[in-house]
């Protein structure tokens, strides 16, 4: 059987600074969401626990990116619990209390997530109610989504649904088909082939500093900078660094301007509503302070045009 090795293939940029920091970013070049890290860090384990009990990789998957929202939900924060299993009479471990769906009850503690994985295929496989997913062929993940919902995993009314559709968008069905030694040589290949494409391309000699604002990355500029060095430094076209950073050809970099190796966003984050001015800034600074594309900017604050001088203490929306 064919396997595809784009559902793996993450691109590891590594910038040489004073101290080696890598950002994993996904096929298309932009950032990996909680989801896709998530993924990338179980993907493994849950095949490996397919291979030890027969419990479809994209149901393990799925159901735990749900149930510890992407591995960011206290009960797998604190107690790495990734599947929401709660403490019976059976249990003999730890617990921790929590609460769900209007009452407070005690979860199972484990020592890492693993534990939680190898503890959800035993959940499964040793409990009565799911004995008949077992009968089920193991690529038949709506199946196996449908039957826990009627043997009562989850209270929700919806919870198939939720599982089927984190399979499909993600195209989890494709780990089913794989094997252990499969993925390791996914990963293997993908890291071996970043190496010689784009990723050799920004793993340059960079000496500058990357930093994240908005969910993206930067440097700052120095004295000196031109889109020629700066192209080279950072395995960047002139083009792109003019387009992400609402750049004209003839741009003279200064001391301090932070330059985007990304498309900006079109409003700043949450909690960054609005920013009052100080002395000296305009528009274009604050657009790249919050990593905003300056025409959405201009969009969010239909008061202020191209020529317009910003006074101190105007308030520009951001959001």
């Amino acid at each position: 059987m064919k396997k595809t090795y784009l559902l793996l293939c993450t691109i590891l940029l590594t910038f040489t600074t004073g101290s080696s920091m890598k950002a994993q970013v996904n096929n298309s070049g932009e950032p990996l969401n909680d989801s896709q890290k998530y993924l990338l860090t179980y993907s493994l384990i849950a095949v490996e626990q397919m291979e030890k009990y027969g419990i479809p990789a994209s149901i393990t998957l799925a159901q735990g990116l749900l149930e510890s929202g992407a591995g960011k939900s206290k009960l797998a924060t604190e107690a790495n619990n990734h599947f929401g299993i709660k403490a019976d009479s059976r249990w003999n471990g730890d617990t921790y209390s929590s609460f769900d769906n209007g009452n407070w009850h005690k979860f199972r503690v484990y020592k890492n997530a693993e534990k939680s994985y190898e503890d959800h295929s035993l959940f499964l496989a040793n409990n009565s109610r799911y004995e008949a997913l077992f009968k089920l062929d193991r690529a038949d993940y709506k199946g196996w989504a449908k039957g826990l919902k009627k043997a009562y995993y989850a209270e929700d009314r919806e919870y198939d649904s939720k599982l089927i559709g984190i399979i499909d968008r993600y195209e989890l069905h494709k780990y089913d088909s794989y094997t252990v030694a499969d993925i390791k040589k996914i990963r293997k290949d993908a890291k071996k082939e970043s190496g010689k494409q784009d990723c050799q391309q920004q793993t340059t000699k960079s000496k500058k500093e990357i930093l994240k604002a908005n969910g993206m990355l930067y440097v700052i500029a120095s004295e000196g900078d031109t889109f020629e060095s700066l192209s080279k430094e950072l395995g960047l076209s002139k083009r792109k660094i003019r387009k992400y950073n609402d750049l004209y050809k003839g741009y003279t970099f200064k001391d301090g301007d932070i330059i985007y190796l990304e498309k900006k966003n079109s409003k700043a984050t949450k909690g960054h509503e609005f920013h009052t001015t100080k002395d000296g800034e305009s528009l274009y600074r604050i657009s790249q302070i919050y990593g905003i594309r300056l025409k959405s900017l201009y969009k969010l604050n239909p008061q202020y045009k191209e020529y317009t001088t910003l006074k101190v203490g105007d308030v520009v929306r951001l959001r």
